[in-house]
């Protein structure tokens, strides 16, 4: 049988532009150039930055903790006990990637990331938390 962390590192590093890397607190770390979408610890946790919007709306639905060091950052923990928390592990993880892709996209790849977050199976509230800093930019630009 696999270890989580290697279901888990097959998984992300197949996504287009990302590497993975020890961690500087052990563990492997998952990144889009210089930008960090989150690092694994062993097989038992996960950690994912967010904004505190996008982390607030993660905790309210039970999809994963504050993390467990820095409580009022949009960091986020995550604790693999079950076969099945590989997959929230590895969405967690896709939530990342998309929100940092997202910021950085140009128009013509901007639509593809957009249309993935909508047709994702999470909350209203955690896709507009997603798609909030593309709004408030539109916004401004008005």
């Amino acid at each position: 049988m696999t270890s989580y962390n290697a279901q888990i590192v097959h998984q992300v590093t197949s996504w287009d532009g990302i590497t993975a890397q020890p961690h500087r607190f052990g563990g492997t770390e998952f990144n889009i150039g210089q930008v960090e979408i989150g690092h694994i610890h062993g097989s038992h946790m996960l950690d994912v930055p967010f904004t505190v919007k996008i982390r607030e709306s993660l905790v309210a639905a039970g999809e994963a903790h504050p993390h467990h060091l820095l409580h009022a950052s949009g960091w986020i923990s995550f604790y693999l006990r079950k076969d099945a928390d590989v997959q929230q592990a590895i969405k967690l993880l896709r939530l990342s990637y998309l929100q940092k892709r997202l910021r950085r996209a140009d128009p013509t790849t901007r639509a593809a990331y957009e249309q993935e977050i909508a047709a994702l199976p999470i909350s209203a509230a955690l896709k507009n938390a997603l798609l909030a800093r593309r709004a408030e930019r539109q916004q401004d630009a008005v």
